[in-house]
């Protein structure tokens, strides 16, 4: 018997257990457990950081279907599509093999990168965070969505003069800006 979740409000799931000896093992970004296991049942709550897990479980989906060892035919790499130039702005010197074989790494490289984007363009999220702009809703994880497609530059145009560029496969600016909007980051 897999285990089964029940529905609850949006803060807390609850999970039936299989009836085994078993043993559980928590992403640490998404779900902290709260309660151990009463007959068969455990009781877990979102933390804060579960946003930024989903984010980056959605975000990755959509770069290479959450793939870690992978290079597009640009040649960009692992989960979330790095560049080599994204990698060296960030001050990474890594080899591609070591790269594509280290989840974690590139885990902590998107939020290096998620960071990095949040200061450069924090004036925009604070100016811009809940309104319409060229009839898009604009959020923060939607802004830094859309950096890390496009570039922080191409946010900046889009907010000026409505540019949205789209990258070599066709993806615009704007759907990055609309797909991810709406996660409560907590990027701090």
């Amino acid at each position: 018997m897999l285990p089964t979740l029940l529905p609850t409000s949006n803060s807390t799931v609850i999970i039936q257990l299989p009836p085994i000896n078993y043993s559980m093992i928590y992403d640490h970004l998404e779900w902290n457990m709260v309660q151990e296991p009463v007959e068969n049942y455990v009781v877990i709550k979102k933390t804060k950081k579960s946003e930024l897990y989903k984010f980056l479980k959605d975000i990755g989906h959509s770069e290479s279907t959450n793939t870690y060892d992978t290079v597009n035919t640009l040649g960009y790499m692992g989960c979330y599509q790095f560049g080599q130039a994204t990698l060296k702005g960030l001050g990474i010197k890594i080899s591609k093999e070591d790269f594509l074989n280290n989840p974690e790494f590139q885990d902590k490289t998107m939020i290096k990168l998620l960071l990095h984007n949040k200061s450069k363009l924090q004036k925009y999220i604070d100016y811009w965070d809940g309104k319409r702009v060229h009839g898009q809703i604009i959020t923060e994880s939607g802004i830094l969505a859309a950096a890390h497609l496009a570039g922080q530059g191409n946010v900046k145009r889009f907010f000026k003069f409505g540019d949205n560029p789209q990258d070599n496969y066709k993806t615009k600016l704007t759907t990055y800006l609309h797909e991810f909007s709406g996660y409560a980051l907590q990027l701090d």
